[in-house]
């Protein structure tokens, strides 16, 4: 949290992280359109904001594409705003918690995006076929019953799986819980990760929460903290949009 305050603490990049909240998924050019400063210099900054966790990053070919992380802010108005006047704003906290009554010493990676969109809108777009296709770069596909199987498969028309897993909880339009897992693996428990999708009304819009649990390590932690935002953010795109950005297909993690 003392890089989040640090990261913060500067005008320039409260103001970038103002320009990735408008528009998700901007290169460092175009970042450089807004900022009176030089390209280096901007680097910099965006270097701060990565350490901090404050922004995350996805290559697309020669570019690297940045995306607003808002779990850090909300921790601090966890912290600092919301148990003095706003106690009701508690969802993240009461995921964090969860996650550490589980007594689990495997990595676990949460991300809160805000949608402009219904929940039955939201729930449609994780687990339609031709939706996940056209923003993920991979096909969900299932009937979405509790114990039933699901596939993330290429859109190259290989038939090839990705990831797999099981549907644990399917509660249409609010819940969805699977397990992840590579296909040579699957028979092994031990090597399963866990997916959570809350979805819920915020005033007029949606709060999407993903959790994604019991990760192999530290290493496939940072990949999930690198992929789910741009996934996230490109899903928010062809919500409120109609289209999503352009970026490279992105596979999760499998545990």
């Amino acid at each position: 949290m003392d890089k989040a305050f640090k990261a913060l603490a500067d005008d320039t990049r409260r103001r970038l992280l103002d320009r990735l909240h408008e528009r998700a998924g901007q290169t460092l050019g175009e970042l450089c359109e807004h900022i009176d400063m030089t390209r280096q210099s901007v680097t910099q900054h965006l270097s701060v904001l990565e350490a901090a966790n404050l922004v995350s990053t996805v290559r697309r070919g020669r570019e690297k594409l940045h995306y607003l992380n808002p779990v850090p802010l909300h921790e601090i108005q966890e912290r600092w705003i919301e148990k003095f006047e706003r106690p009701r704003l508690s969802a993240l906290g009461a995921v964090k918690r969860r996650a550490e009554e589980a007594m689990t010493d495997k990595p676990t990676f949460v991300y809160v995006i805000y949608i402009e969109s219904t929940p039955g809108k939201v729930w449609e777009a994780l687990t339609d076929a031709d939706l996940t296709a056209a923003y993920w770069g991979h096909s969900n596909v299932s009937d979405w019953r509790p114990g039933s199987r699901w596939e993330h498969v290429r859109t190259d028309g290989s038939g090839i799986a990705d990831v797999v897993g099981t549907v644990v909880e399917s509660e249409r339009p609010t819940r969805l819980v699977t397990t992840w897992a590579a296909p040579e693996e699957e028979g092994r428990r031990d090597r399963h990760s866990r997916v959570t999708f809350d979805i819920r009304p915020h005033d007029d819009i949606v709060r999407l929460t993903v959790t994604h649990e019991d990760l192999a390590d530290e290493g496939e932690r940072a990949d999930a903290a690198s992929g789910w935002p741009a996934v996230l953010s490109n899903l928010k795109s062809l919500l409120e949009t109609g289209r999503p950005l352009p970026q490279e297909p992105w596979a999760v993690p499998a545990r």
